[in-house]
């Protein structure tokens, strides 16, 4: 594949944009920002950041990156990006602008384990718990992001976070009318455009608002094939109320990606990776033609057939949610604040299947069986007859409506002593199908969603490849205490947060196996009974609650042995109930069986212990970290079947180092360095059998590196600046045997190691202020993977079978971008 630079073409993007004012605090709710308010970055207080990094001084292990930092990346980029700076943060782009998704990872945990909020309410699906890193919210609004490592806040909503939450906070209205406009052009035919209108003060109450979009599109990263269209709208209004801080702020987000798949291959030396740098860039998708039927003839169509690709598959998703941040002084002691929001996501990974246009059998009509749908006498590809088999679009449809609502109450028993209650709710209803739909000519899905135009059989019933009704629910309370001891020298915090889980699930399949796969009939009934007798070993169409609470306590210190150096603890107990395909697997036994009730939650035991150094020039620290993972459940999804695989491997212990230091000296250099080092120890021998155990006594799980370190480095000289940064990511072992892989005639496809890589990003910006186009009009260039490295970014642990195999991503080659930014 050949990469085109378009710096020729940057300097005819014109643009418009507004100058923000930091305003509000920004943690996570917005109770834990005001029960956290003089330790986190306060708007309107001094910037205490150092080269665009923040380390509050609180008993976590937490770091803070502001807008100066976040705006030197590529414009549009994914924040989860940005935090790849941070110690101990892992992220893998699937390509170099963000609009594609990734992988991220916290001192080891997956995005599965780490809870991630937007302006306080949870980002991470209800399903699964995953992570969508391109549906996240541009960058130019996001005022800050705060990570904290190992540990999460006590009112979070979140059913997964037995690791690291992620927090970021939009941008709040500014009082002055402006506008805003930046456009960017670069590699893969980019363009992408962003918008944005602030009213300022409507009143003189201080009522103000924004309106923003932006549009991104470019050429998927692989095989000369597919594209990337995003689309997002953001509004936000505010209404301060007095002059106490209190105020409420309405906010909207609406995101539309149409994508195709990023390039995902089977990591082994025989199934076609590229193995090379050479090889990488000459991969090209074939062009196909799905062949026309002919009549009287018994057309058999190939499973691996035009359309069957993995860059064929669209991943569509719209996304929005509405969300309210308020605060509310009661008296001089007692503050409320408020955060009720509403989410709705539509979105599927494509895919495809052989469609029977026939019946199945003498006895049974039509269905969805045996991971093929049978139409029952339906002329699928037009050529008169209802004897052929034909490629149909067959991809996993999600739709979730969420509401939820974070509350808390803050008391003050002085200046030095406060407490807070808080009562969390989140409703998900998780409704996942798989309609079928027609292949174009050209083998690409005729429909981005078939549940719009779902394929039915000859009478008339919707035929799925899955179909299921989950409600994931939340009723959390949680209390937390702070402190001020020894002339403010000890802060001390303690809380609890007690997590009600429910999860009501409802299988309207028969579950044929313990791996989770269903026959599916729908409104075909006669059918379904019939297939039912034919099989009694299988699970019948059930309703299943599991129920799931524990007590979670936290607790830190932080003693300052002077203004600017302070020793820090932190203790967290955090908690993952199983996710709802792992539960769905369950439905396969019958009630009251072992094999029917369900897993274990995980559980995580964080111990944190460190130094920080803070003043106008510096920002440092350094820690040590322990974890204590209980029931840690390994997972492996294979895109072919689409199920993710799971391994319980126990109790694993995790423990490491980590360390950041920015300086800046005047207001011409930056410098930012950071490192991080992670043992990982998998206590006992895996069962995987009666007698049958895996050797994984001692070692590493896999898939997650052990040594990350880099820095960055940021010069002005007049209007112009220029940033370079680095980061090397240590190799990964292939699997928790911490062995080379076999193919199943005993040769080896793979080593026991991924190897390790270093990716270098340039930045550069001019000032065209000396042209008189104002102070905040600029271009700036960006280069990430500067040297053009060739790596393997994101897999999964293959688990503890020596012939088990894993997907990965390859990582972004160089790729180029030009923006121009205009704002009054």
């Amino acid at each position: 594949m050949k990469f085109q630079t378009a710096l020729n073409t940057a300097t005819s993007v014109l643009a418009v944009g507004v100058a923000f004012l930091s305003v509000p605090v920004l943690a996570q709710s917005t109770g834990s920002v005001d029960f956290e308010e003089d330790t986190i970055i306060v708007t309107g207080r001094i910037d205490r950041s150092v080269a665009g990094v923040e380390l509050p001084d609180t008993p976590k292990a937490k770091q803070v990156l502001t807008q100066e930092f976040i705006s030197r990346g590529t414009p549009g980029q994914t924040i989860n990006e940005t935090i790849n700076l941070i110690p101990g943060v892992n992220f893998q782009n699937y390509d170099g602008f963000g609009s594609s998704g990734g992988n991220l990872m916290i001192r080891g945990f997956d995005d599965t384990r780490i809870s991630q909020t937007f302006d306080g309410i949870p980002a991470n699906d209800t399903g699964n718990y995953a992570l969508y890193t391109n549906q996240n919210l541009d960058p130019e609004l996001i005022e800050q992001v705060n990570v904290n490592l190992g540990t999460t806040d006590v009112d979070s909503p979140t059913a997964s976070a037995t690791g690291s939450t992620v927090n970021y906070r939009s941008l709040t209205p500014t009082h002055e009318f402006g506008a805003r406009m930046v456009g960017t052009v670069g590699d893969q035919s980019k363009m992408r455009i962003f918008g944005m209108i602030n009213t300022g003060d409507l009143n003189d109450s201080g009522t103000r608002a924004y309106f923003a979009a932006s549009r991104d599109t470019y050429d998927a990263l692989y095989g000369n094939f597919g594209e990337i269209k995003k689309t997002q709208l953001n509004a936000k209004i505010y209404q301060p109320l007095g002059d106490s801080g209190d105020f409420i702020a309405v906010s909207g987000h609406l995101n539309n990606n149409r994508n195709n798949m990023s390039s995902d291959w089977k990591l082994t030396t025989t199934d076609g990776i590229p193995l090379t740098k050479s090889a990488r860039d000459d991969y090209v998708v074939e062009r196909c033609t799905i062949p026309a039927g002919t009549s009287g003839v018994k057309d058999v169509a190939n499973k691996n057939g035009c359309g069957s690709a993995w860059e064929y598959r669209y991943n569509p998703s719209k996304t929005g949610n509405i969300r309210i941040n308020s605060r509310f002084t009661l008296s001089d002691s007692l503050v409320l604040t408020v955060d009720p929001y509403f989410q709705y996501t539509s979105a599927n990974g494509g895919g495809t299947s052989v469609g029977y246009e026939g019946t199945y059998s003498g006895t049974i009509t039509s269905g969805y069986i045996g991971g093929s749908p049978y139409f029952g006498g339906v002329d699928l590809n037009g050529d008169g007859d209802t004897r052929d088999t034909v490629l149909v679009s067959t991809p996993s449809q999600t739709v979730t409506n969420r509401i939820g609502v974070i509350a808390s109450l803050r008391y003050d028993f002085g200046d030095n002593n406060r407490v807070r209650l808080a009562y969390t709710y989140d409703r998900g209803r998780h409704r996942q199908t798989g309609e079928v739909g027609f292949l174009q000519a050209n083998g690409l899905a005729q429909n981005y969603f078939n549940n719009k135009k779902p394929l039915t059989d000859a009478a008339g019933n919707v035929l799925e490849k899955r179909d299921r009704l989950s409600y994931a629910i939340l009723n959390q309370v949680s209390g937390e205490y702070s402190g001020d001891f020894m002339n403010d020298s000890l802060h001390i915090v303690a809380g609890v947060r007690v997590p009600f889980f429910r999860r009501n699930l409802t299988q309207n399949c028969l579950t044929t196996s313990s791996s989770g796969y269903v026959d599916c009939f729908a409104t075909n009934s006669a059918d379904e009974a019939t297939r039912a007798a034919e099989n009694p070993g299988y699970g019948a169409p059930d309703n299943r609650v599991f129920n799931y609470n524990r007590v979670l306590p936290t607790a830190g210190f932080t003693y300052d042995f002077t203004p600017e150096a302070s020793l820090y603890f932190n203790y967290s107990k955090g908690v993952q109930v199983p996710g709802t395909d792992n539960l769905y697997n369950s439905f396969f036994y019958a009630r009251g069986t072992e094999g029917a009730s369900s897993a274990k939650p995980e559980t995580s035991d964080n111990f944190d212990l460190g130094l920080r150094f803070r003043s106008g020039m510096i920002q440092g620290s350094f820690g040590g970290w322990y974890t204590i993972f209980a029931n840690r459940l390994s997972s492996a999804y294979n895109p072919e079947t689409d199920r993710t695989t799971y391994t319980n491997l126990g109790t694993v212990d995790r423990y490491g180092l980590d360390a950041t230091l920015a300086v800046s000296p005047d207001s011409h250099f930056k410098a930012y360095v950071f490192g991080s080092y992670l043992w990982s120890k998998i206590r006992d021998d895996v069962q995987t059998g009666v007698n049958d155990f895996a050797k994984t006594s001692g070692n590493m799980e896999g898939g997650v590196p052990k040594l990350t370190f880099g820095g960055r480095v940021e010069g002005n000289a007049g209007p112009v600046s220029l940033g370079v940064e680095a980061k090397r990511t240590g190799s990964r072992y292939y699997n928790s045997l911490n062995t080379p892989v076999y193919n199943k005639a005993g040769d080896q496809i793979w080593a026991a190691k991924v190897p390790g890589y270093t990716v270098v990003n340039l930045d550069a910006r001019l000032d065209l202020g000396f042209l008189g186009m104002g102070d905040k009009t600029y271009l700036q260039a960006n280069v990430t993977n500067l040297f053009d490295e060739f790596y393997y970014g994101s897999f999964d642990d293959a688990g503890v079978d020596s012939r088990a195999t894993t997907y990965a991503y390859i990582g972004a080659p160089r790729t180029f971008s030009a923006s121009i930014n205009f704002q009054f």
